[in-house]
């Protein structure tokens, strides 16, 4: 039977150190672990020391990753990672769907499909305790990988995501909206064909956003362009177009929400429209697949309602 010799350092110390990395500076690194910054310090020369290198150099304007750090640091963090998976694990042979289950969402999902979905899961799961997390894709794989949360609610790429996992919850469509006085709400009813963007130039997301993404692709389909002004939410995008600023592309379950008001003219493709596939994403070795898959089942059939009910 193997030995298992224990460290000569601390997990917290790991902690202390991967803060110290993200941050950049001590200072701002004891506030995030909510620590005075001399014990920090002192915390982190003595996890320097067990290891026998040096993990940062100090300068006068903060900190830098030293090679060495970088090395042993990625093992912190995966080390720090099965941990969370360990306790994870044991919650989860305890009883899958109970506990507390951290997920990630993107802003363009999160006003609305959440409201609709946290009553039916608060019902269905009622042992289970759901912390949700509103950043845009890349934060949310990288938190994914290093053990930060549980799961995300993303748009799946063209590539998929590596290493992740992940249960389909629909498809969802785009549509044009326009202000109401617009040259295409007389030319058109309530559908029209990509065609009709040819030449029309779009309002667009930030940089960040998956579906800016998407949407560049729509327009390079279409022949349409980008338009110089970039909005930094969904919400931002119809209120410009509102405003009579231009004309965009919304996912399928924003309109209801952004269209309350009746200010925009709202366009279907309909059956070849663009569209997004919304997954519910997790690493393959989280012991809590199980339970995703379940909650990922409630969540399509909210999904699945919202769907219908869109104009087509």
């Amino acid at each position: 039977m193997r030995q298992w010799a224990p460290p000569a350092f601390t997990v917290r110390q790991l902690q202390y150190a991967l803060a110290v990395a993200e941050t950049k500076n001590f200072r701002k690194a004891a506030e995030a672990c909510a620590v005075a910054q001399p014990s920090l310090s002192a915390q982190i020369m003595e996890l320097e020391g067990a290891l026998g290198v040096r993990l940062f150099e100090r300068l006068s304007r903060g900190i830098i990753v030293t090679e060495a750090g970088a090395v042993l640091l990625a093992h912190a963090r995966l080390a720090l990672r099965e941990m969370v998976d360990l306790v994870s694990a044991a919650e989860g042979l305890r009883d899958p769907l109970s506990g507390a289950l951290r997920l990630g969402v993107i802003p363009t999902v999160a006003p609305y499909l959440l409201p609709e979905t946290a009553k039916p899961l608060r019902s269905t799961y009622p042992r289970l305790r759901l912390v949700w997390e509103e950043e845009r894709t890349p934060t949310l794989l990288q938190k994914l990988a290093d053990g930060e949360l549980d799961a995300a609610l993303l748009a799946l790429g063209e590539d998929g995501f590596e290493d992740l996992e992940h249960a389909v919850l629909g498809r969802e469509p785009f549509y044009l909206v326009t202000p109401l006085d617009h040259a295409l709400t007389k030319r058109a009813k309530r559908s029209l064909s990509l065609d009709a963007l040819d030449g029309e130039t779009l309002l667009l997301l930030d940089d960040g956003h998956c579906f800016r993404d998407q949407a560049l692709a729509v327009c390079r389909r279409a022949g349409a362009e980008e338009a110089g002004v970039r909005a930094t939410s969904i919400s931002t995008l119809a209120q410009m177009v509102a405003g009579g600023v231009g004309i965009t592309l919304l996912p399928g379950i924003a309109l209801r929400s952004e269209n309350r008001a009746r200010s925009l003219a709202a366009f279907s493709f309909g059956g070849r429209a663009p569209q997004r596939t919304l997954v519910l994403a997790w690493r393959k070795t989280t012991p809590r697949a199980a339970a995703l898959r379940q909650i990922a089942k409630t969540l399509s059939a909210q999904l699945s309602l919202l769907l219908e009910a869109l104009p087509k």
